[in-house]
């Protein structure tokens, strides 16, 4: 079988997980399974590799590739429950924890999982094809001022009522069915001047659906710390983002880890207590020229990185 999927930054991330022979690795969202394979290369015969997925799909190709190797482990479980599945299995500490945040190249690229602008597919957004809520039930049922929220807070659209009231008109004839429909309704509502630059007019809007949908941004705070907390002291934690939204969460929850003292300036000796937990291994980094021409997906994304200290 083959595997055609390209995982974003690969040399980066490698560099930044500076994975060794022996280590425990968690890929908490393996995907296809691009960056596992470039972290088996670096484990040696007695490291381990657990790689986790919620999407059935992807963990069908995980074993596909990878269930004959007996250092990995694979798990089809959202990252949010890394520390109840790491203990299922026994295992209380890793070296490495990576997490490619956002929706994979297998999910773009099946129109039936209603992911994709560019093809038309019904209205699902979920990660999980057994999710309970669908963007097609948000979309027909939600009231107009809660469609505004959704497209303002988590696709950051500034045409947010002007594309709300224009699906609200369409589901009173009829309910949206597929992402076409809603591509159609994102290209109707936002002015023609608008839609001439910044890419295609309907990614923040099938960003922001996706992400009420899914609840990513809701686990990822709490997912961060248990990332955090599960790895051991001198180990690593990579996060890869796909917009600024997620970015900030990671931002400042690593910039919180690096933090020695919250004393004000003025005290002549700390008092808070304050223990530095994490080194930043360095501000970030994006995809390289080269890259972003070869693979248009990079070009979003942002790589964080933190070494644990305690």
């Amino acid at each position: 079988m083959e595997y055609p999927h390209i995982p974003v930054m690969p040399a980066e991330t490698m560099d930044a997980l500076d994975v060794r022979p022996g280590d425990v690795v968690l890929d908490a969202t393996a995907g296809m399974g691009g960056h596992s394979a470039l972290i088996l290369e670096r484990l040696g015969e007695n490291g381990r590799l657990i790689c986790f997925d919620e999407d059935p799909e992807a963990i069908s190709v995980l074993n596909g590739r990878f269930g004959s190797d007996p250092r990995v482990t694979v798990v089809n479980t959202n990252f949010s429950r890394v520390k109840t599945a790491l203990g299922e299995m026994g295992v209380a500490r890793v070296d490495r924890v990576l997490a490619d945040l956002g929706v994979s190249s297998l999910q773009l690229d099946t129109p039936e999982r209603g992911f994709s602008y560019v093809h038309d597919g019904p209205l699902l957004m979920s990660f999980d094809r057994n999710g309970k809520r669908t963007a097609g039930e948000l979309i027909n049922t939600l009231p107009k001022q809660e469609l505004i929220r959704i497209l303002r807070d988590y696709g950051e659209e500034r045409f947010a009522p002007q594309i709300a009231a224009v699906i609200i008109r369409a589901r009173e004839r009829k309910p949206l069915e597929t992402t076409g429909e809603l591509a159609e309704i994102v290209k109707t509502a936002i002015p023609q001047k608008s839609r001439r630059t910044g890419g295609n007019p309907c990614k923040r809007t099938f960003q922001a659906f996706r992400i009420a949908t899914t609840g990513e941004l809701d686990v990822l705070p709490g997912a961060l710390k248990d990332f955090f907390d599960v790895t051991s002291k001198g180990g690593r934690v990579a996060v890869i983002t796909f917009h600024s939204l997620e970015d900030r969460i990671v931002k400042y929850y690593f910039r919180e880890l690096t933090v020695s003292c919250t004393c004000p300036p003025e005290s002549p000796v700390c008092v808070c207590g304050t223990v530095q937990k994490a080194r930043l291994l360095f501000s970030s980094r994006t995809a390289s020229p080269a890259e972003q021409l070869s693979n248009p997906r990079s070009k979003s994304a942002r790589l964080r990185a933190v070494e644990k200290l305690v």
